[in-house]
């Protein structure tokens, strides 16, 4: 298997909505792209998938060193080797794929957040940072562009974090703000032993308008010079807006289920965002 087919699967099993952006892209962009996604799913899984903390931070660790080895122009993961061709066509500064792991970190050494503003510094790691760069595989020529792309990862964010309410709370982690969940008076228990309710309806609305009003700041600041060269990511918000909207109509039921689109309808808003960017 070659770096490039390893990092295809690694894009085709996930099941991700991100993976049918990609499906449109020329060659040069869907190669790194697709590499991108796939060194996000391999730290993330260290985090998610290793239970043993000080193990998942030496794997961390490894890495971050791997990041070194990728830029000195010896990488040894299929993943990073893959990234290889990524950096000579595109600008992919080797701090900001560190960050993303930094923003992987933060979940070994902290699981609630006191506020939105304390929680902001999480997502800009591990999603902003993450539109950041695939802004420049995508291309751009005004650098609006980036202040759209790093809204649009807060908003993508926003939206993992409302549809995985239940699931987090779970693995022991609580993104919603701890001074929200106390104002709208919803308890940890309540979302560990999935009691809905008025309470837990209102602080959802709160949550899936920010997440809206997050989405119409992204797109407010993308110039139209450069919406074609970004029509993948505008795939990725249609498909994260229409789970958004399916949350809603299905009553906020988050705490005891995982709210997805079918195959079929991601990759019918695909074609329709991408024929009409």
């Amino acid at each position: 298997m070659t770096p490039d087919q390893y990092c295809q699967q690694r894009a085709a099993q996930s099941g991700s909505s991100f993976y049918y952006s990609f499906l449109f892209l020329e060659p040069p962009r869907r190669q790194a792209i697709t590499a991108l996604y796939a060194f996000c799913r391999e730290v993330d899984d260290v985090v998610d998938e290793c239970p043993d903390a000080a193990l998942a931070r030496t794997k961390l660790a490894w890495w971050r060193a791997e990041i070194g080895a990728l830029f000195a122009g010896h990488p040894t993961h299929p993943v990073t080797q893959a990234l290889t061709d990524s950096l000579k066509n595109f600008s992919l500064p080797q701090e900001q794929l560190l960050e993303i792991i930094d923003g992987m970190e933060m979940d070994l050494d902290q699981v609630r957040y006191a506020d939105f503003r304390a929680l902001h510094l999480y997502c800009y790691r591990v999603a902003s940072v993450v539109g950041l760069l695939a802004a420049e595989i995508f291309g751009y020529s005004d650098r609006m562009t980036l202040k759209y792309a790093h809204d649009l990862g807060l908003a993508f964010q926003l939206t993992n974090i409302i549809r995985d309410v239940g699931e987090d709370a779970r693995r022991g982690r609580v993104y919603l703000p701890q001074d929200e969940l106390a104002r709208f008076g919803v308890t940890e228990t309540d979302l560990l032993q999935a009691r809905y309710g008025g309470n837990f309806s209102r602080l959802m609305e709160f949550q899936v308008e920010r997440a809206r009003t997050t989405y119409r700041q992204a797109f407010a600041q993308l110039p139209a010079a450069d919406r074609k060269a970004q029509r993948a990511g505008l795939i990725m918000a249609a498909i994260y807006r229409a789970t958004l909207d399916e949350i809603v109509r299905d009553g906020y039921r988050v705490l005891d289920r995982r709210t997805s689109l079918t195959p079929l309808r991601k990759l019918w808003l695909a074609g329709k965002t991408w024929i009409l960017a």
